[in-house]
């Protein structure tokens, strides 16, 4: 665990403020749920609650399915990072950061697909060797929790074909629910 020198006092309600540039530095935004956790030695531990990471093995086996099945290479995120991915390295894919265009994306609550005219967005913050395609935000109870993104490899310029559209649309709508109730 890293010290960072803050001090902050619990307030009469059990309060206790996350200060901005660890909220910047974490990317904690104003509603994020996050889990307490605490340890023996009487540490409190907070930590960011990512509803897709409670599927992180269901969600593999789903991109796995629609590599397998259809072809397609698939990365599924929560709202900061892969939590599976199939069709693509393992390595340089598997818990990294999303790049800004991709958290646009799922900020926006609506579905992308990329054009021959537009520039290629890497779905990693520190680029990769494939682009987003076609990209879903998952949604479960009126929040934003993820998304599903197929990918396609740098050297190919073509658009998403009306089935990739829809297996992505599918695979976020299904999530979504799994998260439900």
């Amino acid at each position: 665990m890293k010290a960072t020198g803050i001090v902050r006092r619990i307030d009469d309600l059990g309060r206790v403020v996350i200060p901005k540039e660890i909220r910047r530095t974490m990317r904690i935004r104003e509603g994020d749920p996050l889990e307490i956790f605490t340890d023996r030695d009487g540490e409190v531990i907070f930590k960011k609650y990512s509803p897709i990471g409670e599927l992180t093995a269901f969600a593999a086996q789903y991109a796995e399915t629609l590599h397998k099945t259809c072809d397609l290479s698939v990365v599924i995120c929560d709202r900061d990072s892969v939590v599976a991915s199939a069709g693509v390295p393992k390595k340089e894919y598997s818990e990294k950061r999303l790049s800004d265009e991709l958290e646009n994306i799922i900020e926006s609550r609506s579905l992308y697909t990329h054009r021959d005219d537009e520039q290629k967005w890497s779905p990693l913050k520190d680029g990769s060797s494939h682009y987003v395609s076609c990209a879903m935000p998952i949604i479960s109870e009126g929040d934003i929790v993820g998304c599903v993104a197929s990918l396609c490899s740098a050297d190919k310029n073509t658009m998403p074909d009306p089935v990739e559209i829809k297996l992505v649309q599918t695979a976020a709508g299904f999530l979504g629910r799994q998260l439900e109730g």
